[in-house]
């Protein structure tokens, strides 16, 4: 069991703070692109020191080639693009995530580098959740006062991003709460992130969070039959935890109500239960059949939707959404985005990178599977394909995916402490 207090020292201290940067800013919009800028200025200068660095580091190299077929999915989308200004431009800043990557690799090269940084995230969150807590109850966060629907913490009732990122990150304080304090650690904590996730309303990070769950439940219990167990036990806290909030809080009681129309079974009533979805993503399977090869282009599909949308479609009547006339903002599943805005190819180079990044991830071995675990999850999680997504080409929700993509290949080849510094179990 390793220390706690030493490794969050190690990561406040240099070089893994302008790393640590970016997450810990993500709630105050741009200025998370401070760690980003920081962390540029890092990869120049050890480049400049050591510039046989790329090719001494696999886990570099893994990254340039994910980032390829990201980066290269939204530049042959531009050509020919609905808003050629926009994807060009938005080309032009996915540019910055090529450092941002190479900063985590760089940086690091210790399995203990790599435990502070986990155990730095994890301290973030328990900043946000407390957060959460404190407006779950009194109705004011240090982001101001609670959204009527939703409890949005630290990130503000305009940016109602708390749920799914959360969700997503929730892998890392979950880990440094199992190192830390073990299995009661594990349970405890994942407890205390449950209220945030389910109060913050957004279905997307529901699923995502029990994803974590179960991929925690599987990494804890070995065997089928004891997995199946803790899938149980897991959905009686949830159902438990579910009820409490139905009972008690007026925000999930709306949130669920809204929920369970899908129950009544027509398409109207799903279609509402989703938001619009449905609306939505018939619209994405037309915009796409009509721009089959490199979409509509990289963060056109507000442009491209009227276009394709009926004349009655409520995002493009409302405004709501994006703005008058333009109907909604993306597609709402990373799937469709990529099929609408960058078309077939796009999605075969991000298959492509799909298929390496696994075949990376088989053939680092048991040993490195386990270091990278908790960056796999929330890496995973963000992915998986069936549910709902944020636009993973926005500056936002991008900016957290590529910070995730450069943190799990440092993680995938990072070395182990050598003897007499600090080891850190499962």
């Amino acid at each position: 069991m390793h220390s706690f207090v030493p490794t969050l020292k190690a990561a406040l201290r240099s070089p893994l703070l302008p790393y640590w940067l970016v997450i810990a800013l993500l709630p105050f919009g741009r200025s998370a692109e401070l760690g980003t800028f920081l962390c540029l200025l890092g990869t120049v200068m050890l480049l400049l020191r050591h510039p046989r660095a790329l090719s001494e580091h696999v886990g570099a190299r893994l990254l340039l080639w994910l980032l390829a077929a990201y980066i290269g999915a939204a530049l042959i989308s531009a050509f020919g693009a609905i808003a050629p200004g926009k994807s060009w431009s938005t080309v032009a800043v996915l540019m910055r995530y090529i450092p941002l990557g190479l900063y985590a690799c760089f940086a690091i090269r210790r399995d203990s580098k790599l435990q502070a940084m986990y155990a730095a995230v994890a301290v973030v969150l328990a900043w946000w959740v407390l957060d959460a807590w404190v407006q779950a109850l009194t109705g004011w966060s240090l982001g101001g006062h609670a959204e009527a629907e939703r409890v949005s913490g630290i990130f503000g009732a305009a940016n109602l991003k708390l749920g799914p990122t959360l969700a997503v990150l929730s892998p890392f304080a979950l880990w440094s709460a199992r190192q830390r304090w073990g299995l009661r650690g594990l349970v405890i904590a994942g407890l205390l992130l449950l209220g945030p996730v389910l109060l913050a309303g957004s279905r997307a990070a529901w699923l995502s969070y029990a994803l974590v769950v179960a991929a925690f439940a599987w990494h804890e219990a070995k065997s089928p039959r004891r997995f199946l167990l803790s899938c149980g036990a897991g959905v009686l806290v949830l159902a438990v935890a579910g009820g409490v909030a139905w009972k008690t809080s007026d925000r999930f009681h709306a949130r669920m109500d809204h929920t369970l129309v899908a129950l009544q079974g027509s398409d109207q009533a799903v279609n509402a239960a989703l938001s619009g979805r449905l609306d939505i993503w018939r619209t994405s399977l037309k915009m796409f059949v009509a721009h089959p090869l490199n979409g509509v282009g990289v963060r056109g599909f507000r442009y491209a939707y009227p276009q394709v949308a009926p004349a009655n479609d409520h995002f493009v009547v409302t405004g709501e959404a994006c703005g008058e006339g333009e109907g909604a903002c993306h597609a709402h599943q990373v799937v469709l985005e990529i099929l609408t805005e960058t078309g077939a190819i796009g999605l075969i180079l991000w298959l492509v990178a799909v298929g390496f990044a696994l075949w990376h991830m088989w053939r680092v071995g048991p040993a490195a599977r386990q270091r990278a675990f908790p960056a796999s999850v929330a890496l995973g999680v963000m992915l998986f394909p069936l549910n709902t997504h944020l636009a993973f080409y926005s500056a936002w929700w991008g900016l957290l995916f590529a910070w995730l993509l450069g943190l799990w290949c440092a993680a995938l080849y990072v070395q182990p402490d050598t003897k007499g510094a600090a080891t850190h179990g499962a």
